[in-house]
């Protein structure tokens, strides 16, 4: 995943994929998504970004899946 913000344009583009965009769809008058053949999430585009999203506070965090036994350990030893 890409994300791209133009300062210029204050336009953010967030980039799921390299797949090729057959059909842009209008969220609303500032939110664009664009999607494969398939209909899959190729693309988002956010204009007017600030007012938008906190494009100044942009995080990524992954969660990893745990094991059933892992939690099953976490849980007894906190008895």
């Amino acid at each position: 995943m890409k994300i791209k913000y133009f300062s210029d344009t204050d336009t953010a583009l967030v980039e799921f994929s390299d797949l090729k965009v057959a059909e842009t769809k209008e969220i609303n008058e500032n939110i664009y998504i664009d999607l494969d053949t398939s209909g899959n999430l190729v693309a988002m585009t956010i204009e007017h970004a600030r007012k938008q999203a906190s494009l100044p506070h942009l995080s990524y965090e992954q969660i990893e899946k745990k094991s059933p036994n892992k939690l099953q350990r976490t849980a007894k030893s906190r008895r």
